[in-house]
C-alpha cells in the first residue's frame, strides 16, 4: 500500500472513530430540548428525568469527542501538507469561530448541569437550547471547510501560489447551505434513534416495573417521532444535494447513480452494481425520468454521464453501491417510525416485543447511514482534495513508515471506544432510574 492510500485509510479511520462521537453530540442536545420543552408543557417530571440522564451521556460522550477531534486535527497537519498550505490561507476562518461556538456549548452545558433546577422554566430551557446551538454551530463551521472542499472559492492558484483570497467568499461557498443542512438534520436523527435502541432494549426487560417501563415507553415515542420528522427532513434534503451536485460535481451524480450516457429523461437507478469495463449498471430497478426530475425539477433536465469525463476523473464506481446504502437505510427509518407510531396511537396497542426487537437496531442503522454517506462525500469527489484543483496525490504527506502508525492510532481507537462503552455502562448500571423517578415523586 503507497503512502497516499496509507494516509486516506488512516485519516478516514480516524474520522469513522470521529464521527460517531461528533455526531452523537450534535443529536443528543438537540434530544435534551426536545425533553425540556415537552417537560414545562407537560409538567411530567419523566422528562426532565431523561434530560438529565441523558446529559450525562453527553458529557461522557464530549469527554472522548474532545481529543478524538484534536487527533483529527493533527491528522490533517501530517497526513496532508499540502493541503493544509492552502487551507491555512483560504479557509480557516471556521475553524477559528469554531472555538467560540465550542465555548458556548461548554458554558452553558455547565450552567444546565448544575444549575437547572433553580432555574425558572424559561432560563432553564435557554441553557440548554444554548448548548444545543453550540454543538449545531461547531458541526456547521466545521463542515463548512468540507463543503468549501467540494465546491472551492474565493481564492486562485497562479504559478502554485495561492492569490486573490476572500475568506467570506470561501466560506460561503455554493454548497455549504445544502451540506450543512444534511449534517445537522442527519445528526438529529441519529441522536433520536440512539434513544429508541435504549428504550426499546430496556422495554424488552421482563423483569422491570411498571413504573419504569412508562419512563421508557415516553422516552420511546418521543424519539420515535423526532426521528420520524427528521428522517423526512433529510430525505427532502436529499432532493436539494441532488441539484446541487448536478450544477457542481455532476460526475459524482453520474457515480452515484451509475449513469454513463448523458440523457434528458434520465432514469434513477434503485441497487445493482456499476460495471466499468460494459459501462452499463446490472441488476438494478430504474425508475424512468426520476434523476432528472431530482436534478433540475424537471423530466427533461439532461443529466450528464460518466462518458462525458476523463476515466481517470471518475469517483470510485462502488459509489453507487454506498449512495444506495445510504438512501436505503434513511427510508427504512422513516416507515419503521411511522409504522410504530401507528401501531401505537392509531391501533392502540402496546409495542409488541418482535417490533422491539427490531427498533433496538435502528440506532445501529442510523449511525451506519451516516458513516456510509461521509464515506460517499469524499470518496465521490476522488481523485480531488480540493475538487479540480488539488489532487489527492498532491495533497498527501510523501513520508514513509505511515504503517506503524496507522496500527497505533487503531489501536487507540479500538481502546478509547471500549472504555466509553464500559463507562457508561458502568455509570447508568450504578445510577437506575427508578430512584431518581422516586426521588421526583
Amino acid at each position: 500500500m503507497d503512502s497516499v492510500m496509507l494516509a486516506r485509510s488512516l485519516f478516514g479511520s480516524s474520522m469513522a472513530f470521529h464521527i460517531i462521537f461528533a455526531t452523537l453530540g450534535v443529536g443528543l442536545p438537540f434530544m435534551i430540548v426536545m425533553a425540556e420543552i415537552v417537560y414545562q408543557i407537560k409538567k411530567d417530571r419523566d422528562y426532565a428525568i431523561m434530560a438529565k440522564r441523558w446529559t450525562k451521556c453527553q458529557a461522557i460522550l464530549l469527554g472522548v469527542g474532545i481529543p478524538s477531534g484534536t487527533m483529527v486535527g493533527v491528522m490533517l497537519s501530517l497526513l496532508w501538507p499540502g493541503f493544509m498550505e492552502i487551507v491555512g490561507q483560504v479557509i480557516a476562518l471556521p475553524f477559528q469561530i469554531e472555538i467560540w461556538a465550542f465555548l458556548l456549548e461548554a458554558l452553558f452545558m455547565s450552567i444546565y448541569v448544575y444549575a437547572a433546577d433553580r432555574l425558572p422554566p424559561a432560563l432553564r430551557i435557554a441553557s440548554v437550547t444554548f448548548v444545543a446551538l453550540g454543538a449545531s454551530a461547531s458541526a456547521v463551521l466545521i463542515t463548512d471547510a468540507h463543503a468549501w472542499m467540494n465546491t472551492p472559492q474565493g481564492f486562485r492558484l497562479e504559478n502554485g501560489k495561492v492569490v486573490d483570497i476572500d475568506p467570506w467568499a470561501a466560506v460561503f461557498n455554493p454548497s455549504l447551505p445544502t451540506t450543512a443542512t444534511h449534517v445537522l438534520v442527519s445528526a438529529y436523527v441519529l441522536g433520536a434513534f440512539a434513544v429508541v435502541s435504549v428504550a426499546a432494549a430496556k422495554l424488552l426487560g421482563r423483569k422491570r416495573p411498571e413504573r419504569e417501563r412508562q419512563y421508557h415507553r415516553k422516552g420511546l415515542v418521543l424519539s420515535l417521532a423526532i426521528g420520524g420528522v427528521m428522517s423526512l427532513l433529510t430525505a427532502l434534503n436529499g432532493h436539494e444535494t441532488a441539484q446541487m451536485l448536478h450544477h457542481y460535481q455532476p460526475e459524482k451524480l453520474a457515480a452515484a447513480e451509475g449513469l454513463f450516457e448523458t440523457q434528458a429523461f434520465a432514469p434513477l437507478a434503485i441497487g445493482g452494481f456499476t460495471d466499468k469495463e460494459s459501462r452499463t449498471i446490472r441488476g438494478a430497478i430504474e425508475i424512468p425520468w426520476a434523476l432528472s426530475f431530482l436534478a433540475g425539477n424537471r423530466f427533461d433536465t439532461v443529466v450528464k454521464g460518466l462518458n462525458d469525463f476523463p476515466v481517470e476523473e471518475w469517483p470510485p464506481l462502488f459509489v453507487h453501491t454506498l449512495f444506495n446504502l445510504m438512501v436505503g437505510i434513511g427510508s427504512l427509518l422513516i416507515l419503521v417510525s411511522i409504522g410504530s407510531l401507528v401501531f401505537r396511537f392509531v391501533k392502540k396497542k402496546e409495542f409488541p416485543r418482535w417490533l422491539l426487537g427490531g427498533l433496538i437496531c435502528t440506532g445501529p442503522l442510523a449511525l451506519i447511514g451516516i458513516e456510509t454517506g461521509w464515506i460517499f462525500s469524499c470518496t465521490g469527489r476522488q481523485p480531488w482534495t480540493i475538487y479540480h484543483i488539488q489532487s489527492t496525490a498532491s495533497a498527501a504527506t510523501q513520508s514513509e513508515n505511515l504503517g506503524i502508525l496507522f496500527v497505533l492510532f487503531i489501536g487507540l481507537f479500538v481502546f478509547m471506544l471500549v472504555v466509553t462503552a464500559l463507562v457508561l455502562r458502568y455509570h447508568f448500571r450504578r445510577h437506575p432510574v427508578t430512584p431518581e423517578m422516586l426521588e421526583a415523586g
